[in-house]
């Protein structure tokens, strides 16, 4: 696991609305560990991967406020 995060959801969204919300946060984890990865920022240890953190404003959504 090189990456992970969680969405706030209420009991008044569909069962769509949850899939939909997991399929984006699932991209923007996905595209966060490829992000470290092309940027050498991941590294396996023996059987654990260590992953070093982002500099700040690193991601497009940081900048973007």
């Amino acid at each position: 696991i090189i990456e992970q995060d969680t969405a706030r959801i209420t009991h008044a969204q569909s069962a769509d609305d949850y899939v939909s919300i997991g399929r984006d946060v699932e991209s923007q984890v996905l595209a966060r560990a490829i992000h470290a990865h092309i940027h050498h920022r991941t590294f396996i240890n023996g059987n654990r991967t260590v992953v070093f953190p982002a500099s700040p404003g690193s991601y497009a959504s940081e900048r973007m406020g």
